[in-house]
């Protein structure tokens, strides 16, 4: 396709827009939909919401008064049957939607983070684009952000000699840690995990996107070339940065404020390294849909976002859980396609119902 004429875009899930009223998450279809627009690549045919109410509001919102409205998704894909389709619900339909935009004949699929609640789920995504031959990216739009890239480009040019460790901390491992996590491998260009260490803590109910997080978490794990990472998350997490990485001749922090500063061989002090963008924010969003239509402009051409980096950093999530369950070390690949976190709770070993007597 000329790198002129237009995709057919459609979306699943519209929510409703943060703050607004009734808004029960993000709605991150509000973010999607201007990205891909600014592209000036695709047409949005057509929308399917099980609140037909949202879909309306989310038409009007952003003046789209000729788009189909579908309750059914399954319809949608059917009878429009659109060349891209963004997913935005939440975790624990990703893989239904996924799976059956990939058998629909969709090209191009761009599915919000995380990217599935059981690992079982996330590799039936994977499955399923491989077979039909389907671009999926998940929404891991931080990669494309000035500080992160600045930090990259530090490290592969040697500016604190050879990586040796990446620490970070953040709210939950699932939800915002999948972003942390995904980072890691970014760093370390996309490396594999060799084994997982971790420990979870969960002592009240706490969702996110309706997928259950725990309070306190503790994810320890090694790449295969010897770099070590270590996420800390929820209660008491501060290791005084969002990001730290440890060199053989220096360290760099990415602080939640969003300076990057190096302390490099032969540096008595911190330095600042000048960026212009934050760390927060949906910016980057635009850039990951003008990447996947890129992709599909250009065969050649992989995208930063792929499913394969998605499917490590759920990976490593997945097995911090299961690690936890089974009081030790997890060598990878992950052998358990459910969800650790999920089967704990249920069984009453964590969470706010947590048996504490066994007699």
């Amino acid at each position: 396709m000329s790198d002129t004429e237009q995709y057919r875009y459609a979306i699943i899930g519209t929510g409703r827009e943060r703050g607004t009223e009734g808004a029960t998450g993000f709605g991150m279809a509000n973010a999607h939909w201007p990205a891909f627009k600014e592209t000036g690549r695709v047409t949005l045919v057509a929308i399917a919401d099980v609140d037909e109410g949202n879909a309306r509001h989310f038409l009007t919102t952003h003046e789209q008064p000729n788009t189909q409205v579908f309750t059914d998704y399954h319809r949608m894909l059917a009878d429009v049957k659109p060349e891209i389709v963004s997913i935005c619900t939440w975790p624990h339909l990703h893989a239904e939607m996924v799976v059956a935009a990939c058998e629909a004949g969709v090209r191009a699929i761009h599915c919000e983070k995380p990217m599935a609640t059981h690992w079982g789920d996330a590799k039936r995504m994977k499955a399923a684009a491989d077979a039909s031959g389907t671009i999926l990216t998940h929404n891991h739009q931080r990669r494309f952000l000035e500080p992160f890239q600045v930090v990259r480009g530090l490290l592969r040019e040697g500016a604190i000699g050879k990586l040796e460790r990446i620490e970070a901390t953040c709210g939950d491992l699932f939800d915002w840690g999948t972003h942390w996590i995904d980072m890691f491998f970014f760093f370390n260009e996309e490396g594999e995990a060799e084994w997982v260490l971790g420990q979870i803590d969960s002592r009240e109910e706490k969702r996110i996107f309706g997928a259950y997080a725990e309070e306190q978490g503790l994810c320890y794990f090694k790449f295969k070339n010897g770099v070590r990472a270590t996420l800390l998350t929820g209660f008491e997490a501060n290791i005084g940065a969002a990001i730290r990485l440890s060199g053989s001749t220096g360290m760099i922090e990415i602080g939640w404020d969003s300076a990057v500063r190096i302390r490099a061989a032969g540096d008595c002090e911190w330095r600042k390294i000048e960026t212009t963008e934050s760390i927060h924010g949906d910016i980057a969003i635009p850039r990951a849909a003008a990447d996947l239509i890129r992709a599909l402009d250009d065969p050649a051409h992989k995208p930063l976002l792929t499913v394969d980096n998605a499917l490590r950093a759920t990976e490593v999530i997945l097995s911090t859980f299961e690690s936890s369950r089974r009081r030790g070390r997890v060598d990878l690949p992950l052998d358990r396609d459910d969800s650790a976190l999920l089967d704990m709770l249920e069984k009453g070993e964590i969470g706010p119902n947590k048996i504490t007597s066994l007699g």
